[in-house]
């Protein structure tokens, strides 16, 4: 016959089990931050904000963040400038360009990532494209070189755009084993891949740290027009421009 004191004890142990069952299946709060390195100083940047920061869970990789999860994506066109001005989305999501200047666009990307031309539209018009795979698109207008965005797709459902700051936060992150990917648009790839780890998120140990980029610069501010040339200057009398 089991003693009371004995069923206690196997009580307890039940108890402390499903509650620490519990605990590791529920959603993680994860903070960190990303800073900017200028030269070599190791001073921060004063602004460190639109880093992108997202965990691949390497213990259930079947684990993805869906187009039909919810949610409708954009990257609208104002004042020859794109807004947002960093944009993530699911892979397979479908992101809508629309005009609202009072003249024509062209939207094209040929860098790595989703490469595409919309080609010349009219104000109060759309054009949409699919981004099927994962990676970074740098976003142009063939018409504007001043207009430039970033749209990066990913199959994870956990990730954070940085603040002024450099701050973070992901929520919702099931405790488990998951690659930390960071993305900056001043950072070299060689700066960005090095940056890339493997980590343990539990609640003993649910931040990343600091996360110290290069920072390189404006790595795009002489970018080329989709034929591969030198934007030429657009008279500002010319109409629909």
């Amino acid at each position: 016959m089991i003693s009371m004191a004995a069923r206690r004890v196997g009580t307890v142990a039940v108890t402390l089990l499903v509650a620490a069952g519990a605990v590791w299946g529920q959603g993680l709060t994860v903070r960190g931050r990303v800073s900017l390195v200028i030269g070599q100083s190791g001073k921060s940047a004063a602004d460190n904000s639109q880093a992108v920061v997202w965990l691949t869970p390497l213990d259930d990789p079947r684990v993805s963040w869906k187009p039909d999860d919810g949610g409708r994506f954009w990257l609208v066109q104002k004042n020859k400038r794109f807004i947002p001005h960093i944009l993530i989305v699911p892979v397979g999501a479908v992101v809508q360009f629309p005009n609202d200047d009072p003249f024509f666009h062209n939207v094209f990307s040929l860098f790595d990532g989703r490469r595409f031309d919309l080609g010349l539209y009219e104000a109060g018009t759309t054009r949409t494209v699919r981004f099927n795979s994962p990676g970074v698109s740098y976003i142009f207008c063939n018409i504007h070189p001043e207009m430039s965005a970033v749209v990066v797709a990913t199959r994870s459902p956990y990730y954070a755009l940085s603040n002024a700051a450099g701050d973070f936060v992901i929520a919702n992150v099931p405790a488990g084993r998951y690659q930390v990917n960071v993305w900056h648009e001043r950072c070299l790839p060689e700066s960005l891949k090095a940056a890339t780890r493997d980590v343990v998120i539990s609640t003993l140990a649910p931040n990343l740290g600091e996360i110290r980029l290069p920072e390189s610069g404006n790595l795009l501010a002489n970018h080329k027009n989709k034929f591969g040339q030198r934007y030429e200057p657009v008279p500002s009398s010319t109409l629909g421009y």
